[in-house]
């Protein structure tokens, strides 16, 4: 075969490497084997453990039918008889939200499990494809063709929130069409929210449709402490993320010069940058939970990420990589104020704001309605995040917090200081400051800050999953599938004891719920898993960040395996805050090569 038929030949996923990530063997937990050895229906128990969230009595007024089926209660599946035998349901699956590697695992699973007796549906583009009922079926071909393959790409996804009785309505009307007894949803905290406010609609018109939700989310922010640890996509995202981070440490320690200021994708939880941080062992890593504990003002951050610089510039080192967390804006108390403050004037000013010609005279409009605080705040703000506070908006008129150049943000103010210390250096230097001698100084006068901004979000999303992703997604589809043959409905999809052969949960989607007032409303979400200061992995990281500022001591842990020594590495976070021996092995069961016939 020449070169130009190989080439031809690899299109359309079929590249040596995806043929070979194909035949890979997953892991099924023994509860879905059956004697034969055949993937079957798990079956589902109580257990003596409840999920409830803070509000809960209120939570049950709202999700009175599911909470009372439920009583809140966690489920655990076992090996059973009796869920096997269930044919004839239709069972549909979305994708809903941002994409994240697995999610074709997760058809697979449902696919297996729901066997020839049963059929799988497809809606297509997400919620928007649900309200439409843009539904296919899912072949055993087509699920075998995509096997460990990629992300969200077979149906699509979308990010609408089905929140108004009319729409309400619309899926009832494409569950009665269709004919479906089970609908799967596929994604983050709001997605999954949607789920169980779905569940509970369908309880309440008396439509008899499971719904059970599988949590995706790359931030890793849905999680539920021992009975689910981390949520899919999670593990390849961060992979991929510490690779590239991995690649530029060696790039700053090899050219000698630069500073890498690279934001991370998670906009409400710092747990890939954690996770990466511990991964890569980079300069410095900011962590926005801990700047909002101890309440930093953006000054007090550049101030730390400055004394890191000086201290390494002192021991000859004039290169690093400093990590920043997406959302970080968010945390530091003072912005959060002044993007606060905005939202209100520019809701509360919206007319008088529109008409005016040029960002000069919004901004003189705005400032005077702004606190003395946030009025200076805004001031010292390049202007590029300035427009982009006032202009950039989203549906509901607020700040597109993750569109922020917060990595540019930083590297503006980090060059202001040095310049300032350089012309100044009695107000940064000597007893009580930076201690430093007067060579050190001089040093310190001629050193050039040369530095690259990057942000690493969309790059993680939709690679080929980890083996870990791979094996956690087919197992939440053997899940979801298994708890919706069982009749169960308004559950979330669940694995944990990652490193001893699994165990399957069914969370009840209301006890991850909480009410918060937003706007003087109430809004029902389910709670963000955000990065605890007291956990075993920050503590790991606080431990160390120090001696990896003051050195050196970065690592490039490389490309994603998927045969060799790392290939079934959990993420470090997971291992740490779960009490695992090891990180480098999961067990989730025995290794099966899936057939889907």
């Amino acid at each position: 075969m020449n070169v130009a038929s190989k080439v031809s030949q690899t299109a359309g996923k079929h590249s040596p490497l995806e043929e070979e990530i194909r035949k890979l063997p997953i892991p099924v937990t023994s509860v879905f084997l059956g004697k034969d050895g055949k993937i079957r229906p798990a079956a589902f128990r109580e257990t003596d453990k409840t999920l409830v969230c803070k509000g809960h009595d209120r939570i049950a007024q709202v999700f009175s039918k599911t909470v009372s089926k439920s009583r809140s209660i966690i489920l655990e599946a076992v090996a059973g008889a009796e869920s096997s035998s269930v044919t004839g349901k239709r069972v549909a699956v979305l994708f809903s939200g941002g994409p994240a590697a697995g999610g074709h695992n997760v058809l697979a699973g449902l696919s297996a499990v729901l066997g020839r007796g049963n059929t799988l549906l497809g809606i297509k583009k997400g919620p928007k494809g649900l309200l439409n009922s843009d539904l296919i079926e899912i072949t055993p071909q087509n699920v075998q063709s995509i096997l460990n393959l990629g992300g969200f790409d077979f149906l699509g996804t979308d990010r609408t929130k089905i929140k108004s009785p009319q729409q309400f309505e619309q899926v009832k009307a494409t569950i009665v069409k269709n004919k479906l007894d089970g609908l799967v949803v596929v994604g983050g905290d709001d997605s999954n929210t949607n789920a169980a406010m779905i569940a509970e609609y369908l309880e309440q018109e008396g439509v008899d449709c499971s719904v059970v939700g599988i949590p995706k989310t790359i931030d890793g922010d849905l999680a539920a402490g021992k009975h689910l640890p981390i949520s899919f996509g999670f593990d390849t995202a961060s992979k991929i993320f510490s690779e590239l981070v991995g690649n530029l440490t060696q790039d700053a320690a090899s050219a000698v010069k630069y500073y890498h200021v690279v934001k991370l994708m998670g906009r409400t939880a710092s747990k890939i940058t954690l996770e990466v941080a511990l991964q890569t062992k980079p300069a410095i890593a900011l962590i926005s939970e801990e700047i909002a504990e101890k309440d930093m003002s953006l000054e007090s951050i550049v101030d730390y990420v400055v004394r890191a610089i000086v201290e390494r510039r002192k021991k000859g080192i004039n290169h690093g990589v400093i990590l920043v967390p997406e959302g970080l804006v968010e945390f530091i108390p003072e912005m959060r104020r002044l993007i606060s403050e905005l939202n209100r004037v520019l809701a509360e000013y919206e007319s008088d704001i529109t008409d005016l010609p040029s960002l000069e005279h919004k901004k003189e409009f705005i400032i005077p309605h702004l606190t003395a605080a946030s009025a200076q705040l805004m001031a010292s703000l390049p202007d590029e995040i300035q427009e982009m506070l006032i202009l950039d908006r989203d549906d509901h008129g607020n700040v597109k917090v993750s569109q922020i150049e917060t990595e540019k943000l930083l590297i503006e103010k980090i060059r202001y200081r040095i310049s300032e210390m350089k012309r100044h250096p009695d107000k940064f230097f000597g007893e009580g400051k930076i201690p430093a001698t007067p060579q050190q100084i001089e040093d310190f006068k001629k050193m050039s800050l040369s530095t690259q901004s990057h942000f690493l979000g969309y790059e993680g999303r939709s690679s080929k999953p980890t083996r870990f992703d791979a094996a956690f997604t087919f197992l939440l589809g053997l899940t979801a599938g298994s708890l919706v043959l069982a009749g169960k409905t308004g559950y979330m999809a669940a694995v944990t004891d990652f490193d001893k052969g699994g165990r399957i949960l069914g969370l009840p989607l209301s006890g991850l719920i909480t009410v918060e007032t937003r706007k003087g409303k109430e809004e029902f979400v389910i709670e963000k898993s955000l990065v605890d200061l007291d956990s075993p992995s920050f503590g790991l990281f606080a431990e160390n960040r120090d001696r990896w500022a003051g050195e050196d001591l970065f690592s490039s842990p490389g490309a994603i395996q998927y045969w060799g020594p790392t290939s079934r590495q959990i993420p470090i976070i997971v291992a740490l805050d779960q009490d695992y021996p090891d990180f480098g092995t999961f067990d989730l069961g025995e290794e099966k090569e899936i057939k889907i016939d």
